[in-house]
């Protein structure tokens, strides 16, 4: 029967030939019936054990029976392999027990040791941490799919794809010269040094300036530059270069490599290097002129994110493109509706997973306005209603908890939200600390952002040193369990909801260590960086925690998708079987469900949230 073994997985792949016929030739075949201890604490494996059929559990023997989800381990059911880490470590930790009649392939102790010591990569693989099997996935995947455009761009970096070489003129440069310079360069723009500092200079800033503002030729070309550059690094990928400018709505942005001045990235060169929806929606965004011309472009993103997840795009990825162009269509929707006076003492904030920046299918509305305290606006209410139905005929659903900017509740002037804002936390029942979390992941999209930053700076002052607020802001990380037993038994009807028991607790976490440290990002993934830097929390289990999230998050969009295509009901968008697994998928959704476990204890010990 060995020749129904299948090794083609992880870690049997990354065997030779020779060894992998090896393997099969000394495999053996064990029975186990219900309940029956497989492998006991503290004993010495002489397998190694891969499911056929069945489910064993892994078990705690020491932590209380009381508590399922803290006795449990993990569990594995078919293709799923357990004891090399007994044979490794000379024992078992825990208790290994079948849950039902199961039969298992048996690699013997002594093959198992030989593989390790013949074969690195192979032994390499039971010291990998989630982030580095997550890697190894990826570049299977990308073997198998033979490579495409999409992940060729994807990895491009900016020094080796589209890097233009920069005009670069000293300040004392009249108008005239620089005119002159553009011309025989054929450049459409040119820095300007003026001390340490650069600006820059387009043909339009050149245009306007002589006849528009009737500015002599001699003028000092500094005069017309802009100095609030934005910049990216030669060793940075040229998707971030691209998600910046469309982000701020700007055609180049300036690349250093290290402290040092490396050129330009211009925008129709990063279009004619790659050519894809994403851009065709970016322009129809800008290009619109009404409000059904920009609902246009919002209907395309849903077939955008269908194109990106077939092509193998990471999440991360699809995230900051889709972040980026919502934000452009929740902005273009304000503009179109509010006027310039009121937008200039008024700020949008967009919240929840739109806030956070990793929304990536529309999902509920989430937003709030802040007024100026000198705004006089009586038809405000009126605007307000029709932008949310607005929104909602781009396809962006109403927010049951009706946390919009149509209820009055989430529209407020900078004094009554910082008084709304102190009555938050001060106090301890979950509807004021939900939507001060709420508020917590908020990002400006458009207006006077000086509205909201006083708002999140007098905020994190006021927190500042309060233990015992962080300890009830942390408690709903205890409200849903982390569901381990997921895995065994594999039927069809099985399903666990990924957002409640395995996004959330790292989200809501990483939320809290953000706002007790004053950190600025809103995206989990960039609060886990900035709490490394500041020795929150050690980046190996950051960078871990941070591959768990885009795991969890992955498979979440790929049911969404289902759903939105009428393959999985919409009530099931969270849902995820593990039958439609494959075998790696659910190995690294088992290592992030364990991250998340230990996430929440050490959370719970931080916090003081244990009971």
């Amino acid at each position: 029967m060995s020749n129904e073994f299948d090794i083609s997985h992880p870690p049997f792949d990354l065997l030779s030939e020779e060894e992998q016929q090896q393997l099969l030739t000394c495999l053996d075949i064990g029975y186990f019936g219900k309940d029956e201890i497989i492998i006991e604490t503290g004993q010495t494996s002489d397998y190694v054990f891969v499911v056929m059929k069945g489910a064993v559990v892994e078990v705690d023997s020491k932590a209380s029976e009381a508590d399922p989800d803290q006795g449990v381990i993990r569990e594995y059911a078919h293709d799923d392999l357990f004891g090399a880490i007994s044979i490794i470590n000379g024992s078992s930790r825990y208790t290994f027990r079948a849950l039902e009649e199961t039969i298992a392939w048996l690699l013997p102790k002594a093959v198992f040791l030989k593989f390790m010591d013949d074969n690195s990569a192979f032994a390499a693989y039971f010291q990998n941490t989630l982030a580095e099997k997550a890697r190894l996935l990826e570049s299977r995947r990308s073997k198998q799919q033979g490579g495409n455009d999409m992940s060729a761009f994807m990895l491009a970096k900016v020094a080796d794809s589209v890097l233009r070489d920069a005009v670069v003129l000293d300040s004392g440069t009249s108008i005239l010269e620089a005119t002159r310079t553009m011309r025989e360069q054929n450049s459409d723009s040119l820095l300007v040094r003026k001390g340490s500092q650069y600006g820059m200079v387009t043909r339009t800033d050149l245009l306007e300036g002589v006849v528009l503002k009737e500015m002599p030729l001699d003028t000092d070309i500094c005069d017309l530059a802009s100095y609030n550059l934005l910049t990216v690094q030669t060793d940075d990928f040229l998707f971030n270069a691209l998600v910046l400018m469309t982000r701020h709505k700007i055609q180049r942005v300036v690349v250093y490599d290290g402290p040092k001045l490396a050129g330009l990235v211009e925008l129709t060169d990063v279009l004619s290097f790659f050519s894809s929806q994403s851009h065709v929606i970016g322009l129809q965004i800008e290009r619109a002129t009404s409000l059904d011309e920009l609902a246009r472009a919002s209907k395309g993103t849903t077939e955008l994110v269908s194109g990106l997840v077939s092509q193998g795009v990471k999440i991360r990825f699809a995230m900051d493109l889709l972040a980026a162009l919502n934000g452009r269509i929740i902005a273009k929707a304000f503009e179109q509706l509010v006027p310039e006076e009121i937008r200039q003492k008024s700020c949008l904030l967009v919240m929840g997973s739109e806030g956070r920046g990793e929304q990536v299918l529309k999902t509920d509305q989430d937003n709030a306005l802040i007024l100026s305290d000198d705004l006089d606006w009586p038809e405000c209410r009126k605007v307000m209603e029709k932008f949310t139905n607005t929104l909602l005929d781009f396809g962006y659903p109403l927010c049951p908890g009706n946390i919009m900017v149509s209820n009055p509740e989430w529209v407020m002037t900078e004094s009554q939200w910082k008084k709304r804002l102190g009555q938050w936390t001060s106090s301890v029942e979950g509807t004021g600390l939900m939507n001060l979390a709420i508020f917590v992941d908020a990002h400006p999209v458009v207006g006077d952002t000086r509205l909201f930053n006083r708002l999140r700076d007098g905020l994190f002052d006021n927190l500042e040193g309060n233990d015992v607020f962080y300890s009830y802001f942390a408690m709903p990380l205890r409200r849903f369990s982390t569901p381990l037993t997921f895995f065994g038994g594999l039927k069809s009807s099985d399903g666990m909801d990924i957002k409640k028991g395995g996004i959330f607790p790292i989200v809501h976490g990483v939320r809290t260590m953000a706002l007790q440290h004053k950190i600025k990002e809103t995206n989990t993934f960039q609060r886990l960086e900035a709490l490394t830097e500041k020795r929150v929390i050690k980046k190996d289990f950051a960078d871990d925690l941070s591959e768990a999230l885009a795991v969890m998050s992955t498979l979440r969009l790929h049911q969404q998708l289902k759903a939105e295509k009428g393959q999985a009901a919409m009530d099931e968008a969270n849902l995820i079987s593990a039958v439609g697994l494959n075998k790696l998928d659910r190995d690294l959704l088992r290592e992030a469900l364990h991250l998340v476990k230990e996430f929440k204890s050490r959370m719970s010990h931080r916090y003081h949230l244990e009971r």
